[in-house]
């Protein structure tokens, strides 16, 4: 058995309609959502049109530039678990890309966190993710909230592929069902943090341009290797229900509430979308 978080004491997962309050969602179909409560992740297609996709992938692409010319600057063109000719994080882009922060508001994706977070939402986190064509590397597996534990534990994940998402350039596999025990102890491999080796029943997610990978938090997670010739792209944005805080030590008062407006800001409120850059 895989030993659990030493924060994760008293985990109890809850259903979709137990967290938003909706007894069916209004977003998502009922298949949908009992597949994530069942198994962690949903896809949902089409929820982005090609205009979109395309004006999202033209915003990002200078930031993920000048993030891998910072990159090549560094010992060995790496930092942490970023490599220039590998693999690229462009973190917190809603934060001063007008483009980013406007698609954080999408209807699709507020549909989504209103069926699988509840009324009152906040953007958790956001980063662009490229993965270059590198035979070798594939992202471990890991929990999203191995990386900082957060409470609740329940977040959500929206994996959404810029480029098409196969089994051949890096395409998400998940780990059905582990979610419901919560958050897994992880370690620090070669290529980042980690929390299991193998999987036997491990599920590839392949996605369309235009679609979106949902998952949990506590859904455990890789992306394989691109063994193609072309960049696997994806935006990665992450939402929490409002008043979530990350701990950063073992008292009970070593929480930062996850709120900085700049980058945490509400996008839903009370069910309703929230319009501005400050929420």
């Amino acid at each position: 058995m895989t030993a659990l978080h030493p924060f994760n004491t008293a985990f109890a997962w809850q259903s979709a309609a137990a967290v938003s309050g909706r007894a069916t969602p209004t977003f998502l179909s009922s298949e949908q959502t009992e597949q994530f409560d069942r198994d962690g992740y949903c896809l949902v297609e089409h929820a982005f049109d090609a205009a979109t996709i395309g004006a999202l992938t033209a915003a990002i692409d200078p930031h993920e530039r000048d993030a891998t010319e910072f990159l090549r600057t560094q010992p060995d063109g790496a930092m942490f678990i970023a490599q220039a000719d590998a693999i690229t994080f462009t973190a917190h882009l809603a934060g001063h890309d007008e483009t980013c922060r406007d698609f954080t508001r999408h209807p699709s994706l507020l549909g989504i966190v209103g069926d699988l977070i509840g009324p009152d939402v906040r953007l958790y986190w956001d980063q662009a993710v490229y993965k270059k064509p590198e035979p070798t590397r594939e992202f471990p597996w890991h929990q999203d909230n191995g990386y900082a534990f957060a409470e609740p534990q329940q977040y959500l994940t929206c994996w959404v592929p810029l480029t098409d998402a196969t089994v051949s350039n890096g395409c998400p596999w998940v780990a059905p069902g582990m979610h419901r025990r919560g958050t897994f102890l992880h370690r620090l491999g070669p290529y980042g943090f980690t929390c299991l080796d193998t999987v036997d029943d491990a599920v590839p997610v392949e996605a369309p341009a235009g679609s979106v990978v949902v998952f949990s938090s506590l859904t455990p997670h890789l992306t394989g290797a691109n063994v193609t010739e072309t960049v696997r792209k994806a935006y990665i944005v992450q939402y929490a229900p409002s008043g979530a805080a990350v701990r950063t030590g073992i008292g009970a008062d070593d929480l930062t509430v996850a709120d900085q407006p700049d980058r945490q800001y509400m996008v839903l409120r009370n069910g309703s979308p929230v319009t501005g850059r400050i929420g």
